[in-house]
């Protein structure tokens, strides 16, 4: 856990993604900064299972979601404010990739797939999540995008693209609701220790190629990440907006 006070008491929100790995533990966190959380995942026994870990006392529901269909988006958020009386921070941390030989050699469907998972589902969460925000003038969107979004890497090319439009979309949005006291910011990790990226840091020989483009000297832990996600939910972030910040041990300066 994280172990500093960011004013989050009573504070509802929404954490797409949030029955395992990154969203998982920032549920997590929210609940001890004393939040109100909605976690939820397209899985029921994730879900489940989140909730067994998570406890929460009552602050913590989960809502099964695809988030790229807008049926299920409404539902998530009508949900969340019918259930805890409104809505002030979203994290669009879900995320998905299926690796593919090269962009030229890609299927349009597999194409179709990770553009929804990545970036269609932030924009639906995003627009339905603005909406209710904008009433009260008050509200915090974090987006979880990723060192691919800004570095082209092996098998992850339209995962990097639709890590790049989130990134742009991170911009627009914080451009279009700052008027309403919105701030909309990013995080961009590299490799981290989750099951997503199990394929890359479990066989050794490639994690070893990983940890040396990285001047930390290792790949992330979840827990590396949390503290920011929490400073741009927090108020303490005011004042910035359309910001990506990058999580990466330093892999992106070289």
């Amino acid at each position: 856990m994280c172990g500093i006070a960011f004013g989050l008491e009573d504070r509802v929100v929404v954490v797409t993604g949030g029955s395992r790995g990154i969203g998982l533990e920032l549920a997590g966190d929210f609940l001890e900064q004393g939040a109100k959380v909605v976690i939820c995942g397209r899985k029921q026994e994730n879900l489940a299972a989140a909730v067994e870990k998570l406890g929460g006392g009552g602050r913590l529901l989960a809502v099964p979601v695809h988030v790229a269909r807008e049926g299920d988006v409404e539902n998530l958020f009508e949900t969340a404010v019918r259930h805890f009386g409104g809505l002030d921070i979203l994290i669009n941390n879900v995320g998905m990739n299926l690796l593919a030989a090269s962009v030229v050699d890609a299927d349009l469907p597999v194409w179709n797939k990770i553009i929804e998972g990545n970036l269609t589902g932030a924009f639906l969460c995003s627009r339905k999540a603005a909406r209710i925000m904008r009433e009260k003038k008050r509200g915090k969107i974090v987006n979880i995008s990723s060192l691919a979004g800004t570095k082209a890497s092996p098998g992850m090319g339209i995962y990097g693209v639709a890590k790049a439009g989130l990134e742009m979309l991170t911009k627009v949005l914080a451009s279009e609701l700052a008027p309403f006291n919105i701030q909309v910011n990013a995080i961009a990790p590299g490799v981290v220790r989750t099951d997503f990226s199990k394929p890359f840091w479990a066989t050794p020989a490639v994690c070893e190629q990983i940890v040396k483009a990285v001047p930390a000297g290792r790949i992330a832990e979840t827990a590396d990440l949390v503290p920011i996600v929490l400073l741009l939910a927090s108020g303490c972030s005011d004042y910035i907006t359309g910001q990506t910040i990058m999580v990466d041990g330093g892999a992106s300066v070289i």
